[in-house]
This record gives structure tokens, sequence and C-alpha cells, in this order.
């Protein structure tokens, strides 16, 4: 399938897939074949984009330079102190109180973060990228991430950003719900089917029943439903229990002769991948830097301050990632971070891990219950599981689909072009508005 980035065209369609930790972009034409964009790598073939944005200034102190994906990686990594890292901002979409960031003299909103995103990615594709004209498929999660997340303002946030980078005939489907169609072109029998996508900064579950006839595939979608807790959420349970008591959590500082426990919401945030980059200004560093020279233990907190100022927050992203994959295939996992002054050691056991995310599992089951309850059916009803998303290879996760849906054949996939191929095949079907999300 070749395209060009020229005029519109009937046939084409694009599906977008601007997830929390990864973007993918498919290209459908009309013949109902779909294909993943990929981005040539040093030796690598990339499909799974990183959603993640790298400024820094050069010599010229007024000139802003930007990348994103895994060339924004390797900026970051190459010299970490003279730029700014911006990872998991999909996170932000729906929070009111995220107004704008500052890079480099200019305010970024949400919605300038995503269309630079999508302009630098389009850079890397060229003439790869069809024209912006053409009929684009865009997921969003049935329940956006955050604490009391605002729909509406995370609507308008995507659809001033898709229309600013160019796009003009957008159409919006559930995240799941595209998986499902992406799951069900392998269907050979008529099926009920359960989608599970767990990405970095939600869980979304999605019901369809799928027909297989004469004519094709047939489909009606029964229910969708989700919440903000995913992957970002196990990471989070990690730093909380592992990584933040050996940086100062439940230590005392003392004011006025009073003995008092360093403020919580440093650690909480520090802990959430969206707003530690938020962290580093000279307000909050003046303030835990007065905290520390009251602290009891104030070398503790000086390393946590050297977290913050030495911007190692992509670093412990990926050691903590690395913990939560060797806890889906072994008992115990080591988490092993290295700073400049301090370096932080634990042995971390499965059986704790599925302690600390007891309370987020028990959610997901309710979602779960809901998803199938919302459909008016009941456990026996589901046909096919199909879970997606790295995060659906944690142990307490596949035992928890499994146990609940004994009878129904359960399959996990670690396709990040699932929901993307999905959206792009959405487009190209004629009834594509039963599909749609009205904005």
């Amino acid at each position: 399938m070749t395209a060009g980035n020229n005029a519109p065209s009937e046939t084409i369609t694009l599906g977008l897939d601007f997830g929390t930790t990864n973007t993918v972009i498919a290209v459908a034409d009309g013949n109902g074949i779909a294909e993943v964009m990929t981005f040539p790598k040093d030796d690598a073939i990339v499909s799974a984009y990183r959603s993640v944005l790298c400024f820094w200034q050069d010599g010229n102190k007024g000139h802003r330079n930007v990348e994103s994906g895994p060339w924004a990686m390797d900026r970051f990594i190459a010299d970490p102190h003279n730029c700014r890292f911006l990872q998991s901002f999909k996170s932000f979409a729906a929070s009111k109180s995220f107004t704008d960031t500052p890079v480099y003299g200019k305010r970024f909103k949400f919605e300038d973060l995503l269309r630079t995103f999508l302009e630098t990615l389009a850079e890397r594709l060229g003439d790869r990228l069809p024209a912006r004209g053409n009929k684009v498929i865009v997921g969003r999660p049935v329940i956006f991430a955050g604490h009391n997340p605002d729909e509406a303002l995370a609507m308008a946030r995507y659809e001033k950003a898709l229309r600013d980078f160019g796009f003009t005939d957008i159409h919006y489907v559930y995240e799941p719900v595209a998986a499902a169609y992406f799951y069900a072109q392998k269907l050979t029998q008529s099926s009920t089917v359960l989608v599970a996508d767990f990405g970095g900064g939600t869980s979304d579950f999605s019901i369809v029943n799928f027909e297989v006839g004469a004519d094709g595939l047939t489909s009606t979608p029964l229910s969708q439903v989700g919440l903000g807790i995913a992957g970002d959420t196990f990471d989070y349970r990690i730093i909380d229990n592992v990584v933040s008591p050996k940086l100062g959590k439940k230590s005392n500082y003392k004011s006025f002769g009073k003995v008092l426990q360093i403020p919580n919401h440093y650690f909480a945030n520090f802990a959430r991948w969206n707003t530690l980059f938020l962290m580093n200004t000279p307000s909050t560093l003046r303030e835990l830097h007065e905290l520390a020279s009251q602290a009891e233990q104030p070398e503790v907190l000086e390393h946590f301050i050297e977290m913050i100022e030495g911007d190692y927050g992509f670093e412990l992203y990926r050691v903590v990632s690395d913990v939560k994959a060797g806890l889906s295939s072994a008992q115990t996992s080591e988490l092993t971070f290295k700073a400049e002054n301090f370096k932080i050691e634990a042995q971390i056991k499965r059986s704790d891990f599925e302690s600390w995310i007891a309370e987020d599992m028990q959610a997901i089951s309710t979602c779960v219950d809901n998803a199938v309850q919302n459909a008016g059916l009941s456990d026996k009803d589901i046909d096919r599981v199909f879970l997606t998303g790295g995060t659906s290879f944690v142990p307490a996760i596949k035992t928890l689909f499994s146990e609940q849906f004994e009878h129904a054949h359960v399959s996990s996939s670690n396709q990040f072009d699932s929901i993307a191929t999905g959206l792009a095949l959405i487009g190209q079907s004629n009834d594509i508005e039963r599909w749609s999300v009205k904005f």
C-alpha cells in the first residue's frame, strides 16, 4: 500500500491510536487491507512510536528544538540535564487543573503538546503519511485517566489539536471497540467477544456480538466501560512501596519545635509519570530544600531532590517497567537503580506486588462485571475474551479473566497495532457512524 501526502482519497482511511505509552498509525485502503505505519530507526523498524516529547535549546537561545518518539528518548538519554522530557502527557487530557506547562519560554497547553507530537511524528513519516484531508478514525478511552476526568474538556482538546494539525474528517471510536473489530477479523463462527484493553493510563472493556454469515461479518456493540487504573497505576504501586520509602516517604522534619511528617503529596506526584516531570520547578525544589534542612534524615531527602533535579524519571521508568515485566514470568524480580550519588536496590516478590495492587484488581473486576451486566448478559454468555496491552500479561490480570470466564476462550496479545488497525478498518465500513462516539 502506498500513500502520498497530496489530495485526499475516498478509499484511504487512517486509524490513529494515541496512547499514554505508545502511538500507532494504521492505513486501510478500499480493499479492506490495513497496514501499520513504520519508522526505520537504526537497525530496527518501529511501529509502536513512544508517546514522548523532548525539547531543548542549542547555542541559539531563541530557538526551541523538539523531537518525539524514540528520537526524543535518544536525545534525553544523551543529555538529560539540558532538555525537557515529557511522557504520559495523555493523562492530562481530561484534567481541569492542567492548563499548561512552560517549555523554554513558551507555555504549552495539552492541545499544543498533542499537535507538536503529531507534527514531529508526521515529519518522520514524510510522504508516506496520507493526505490530512482523508478520513481519520481516532481512538479514545471509554473513561479518561485522572481524578474526576472531564470528558468534554478532553474531547475539546483532542478536536483542537487534531484540526490544528490539519485533519478535517475526524471520527472517534472507543479503543476497546476498535480492538474488538480487529480481533473479529479472525473469527470463523459467531461469537460474543469481551475485549479488555490495558493501556498505560486506562483500562477499557468492550463487549460486541459478531455474526458470521454468508454475507460476511456483522456486529452489534453491546457495552463499553472503563476506568483510570492501568499499567501506570501498577508502576505507581511499585514506586510508592519500594522506591519512595528509600527517598524519605514517611520520614519526619522539625518545625517550630514540632515533629511533622514530610508531606506525602510530593511522593504521590513523584510516583506518577505524568506529574513527575512537573516537579522540577524552582518553587517545588525550594520547598524540598527547606524541608531537607529541617529533616531528621536530611541525606535521604537530598537523594529525593537529586532524583528530581537530575531528571532521573525516565531511567526510573525503565527500571520499574523491567521489574513489572520480570514479575510476570518469575516469583521475584530485582530492582536496581543508580543515580550519581546513591543507589536503590530491592528484591520484589510477586506476592507483595499482588498485595499492593489488590484494590486496583478489585476495581478492575467490578468494572468487568459492569460491562457484562450493561450488555444484559451473564459471564457464561461470553464466548471469547481478548486481552491486549502489556499489562494483560500480569499474572493477576490473566487469573482474573481465566477464572471468571472459565468456559470461554481467553487469549492475550501484546500487539500494539490491534487498536490502530481496528480503527482504520472501521473507517472502511459502511456504517461508521454506528461505531463512532459523538463529539
